[in-house]
């Protein structure tokens, strides 16, 4: 399931306080999520990792009331008391089945000892696949039956949206554009340390922005994402030496033009990210004008990007005369 769809599926479950499990490889954004939609909500979060627990952290500690005479739980403070929230579990399923057995009550009565979960919380949950070479449990059947589970995807356009939004190197975006398949590498059959993911390329993003030398460069990404994806990927940020001048495009809407794939790759992302990064009308005109003279399917991916990101055109006299010329790849 695309990571846009999982995000309205599982918003309206947690208007609906119904407990969902969200599962997925390595690395691919799981728990960024589910935090995305507790602060688009403008409501808590708590990320609880029950696989760092034991059954009493979640239950509480035992003590004697005096004054009943009887046993009581004192509560853990990192559990919620009030508001609104996501109760998020990550690595349920890397908890050992005691822990899980002590999440039961929780999930299902919304209550473990003398806690009670206020009734503005939601309880999310995640965890990795059993082939994905972690270290899982497997799920007992009556805690698997007290969610609604949902499998996650790598779809490079959602990623793309993202990316966009959290202002990744441009470099990044573009390289994935022109290589999709680099955007995931995990193999659960491979015993290699580093490999792409959604995560790993965030690292590389910091990477590039530290004061790491040229020299370390390659071992750096190559930690992240794999020596030979570094490889490719350093190979394609030479690209960009070649690019027209960006700048001037957004300011005239008139520049150079290439016939290279990989430069029309990094120049579509260039363009946009640029845009993004200072909006005017202005500027949109300029940009669209002169993707009038692109390839035609750089066109398209440009004005979809800037779609996706938000960014409304239907007003401007030059998308009129982009529609009709593109129109016919958008049916």
């Amino acid at each position: 399931m695309r990571a846009t769809d999982l995000t309205m599926a599982i918003n309206s479950l947690v208007e609906q306080r119904v407990p969902t499990f969200l599962w997925g490889a390595p690395g691919i954004g799981k728990s960024s999520i589910v935090k995305q939609i507790a602060k688009n909500r403008d409501i808590g979060f708590i990320d609880l990792r029950l696989a760092l627990m034991d059954p009493t952290d979640l239950k509480g500690i035992p003590f004697y009331d005096k004054e009943s005479h009887t046993a009581l739980w004192a509560p853990p403070a990192f559990l919620p008391r009030q508001g609104e929230g996501i109760l998020f579990l990550d690595e349920l399923n890397s908890a050992a089945p005691s822990v899980q057995a002590s999440a039961y009550q929780l999930i299902l009565d919304r209550k473990v000892g003398e806690y009670e979960l206020p009734d503005g919380w939601a309880i999310v949950a995640a965890g990795n696949r059993e082939g994905d070479r972690g270290v899982t449990y497997r799920m007992p059947s009556p805690l698997a039956n007290r969610f609604v589970h949902f499998e996650m995807d790598v779809h490079v356009e959602d990623w793309k949206l993202w990316a966009y939004k959290n202002a990744l190197d441009e470099r990044i975006i573009s390289y994935i554009s022109y290589k999709n398949e680099h955007l995931f590498t995990f193999d659960a059959k491979s015993d290699v340390k580093s490999f792409a993911t959604p995560r790993s390329w965030e690292y590389v993003n910091s990477v590039l922005k530290s004061s790491i030398t040229e020299k370390l460069l390659l071992e750096s990404i190559g930690g992240a994402v794999g020596r030979d994806v570094a490889i490719s990927f350093l190979a394609f940020c030479k690209v960009m030496s070649r690019l027209p001048d960006i700048k001037s495009i957004l300011e005239t809407g008139s520049g150079e033009y290439s016939d290279e794939v990989d430069v029309l790759y990094a120049l579509s992302i260039g363009l946009v990210s640029a845009y993004l990064k200072e909006k005017s009308d202005a500027k949109l005109q300029n940009l669209l004008r002169y993707t009038l003279g692109l390839k035609s399917e750089f066109a398209v991916m440009i004005v979809q990007d800037l779609q996706r990101s938000g960014i409304t055109m239907e007003h401007l006299d030059t998308f009129g005369e982009w529609v009709e010329k593109f129109a016919y790849l958008l049916e």
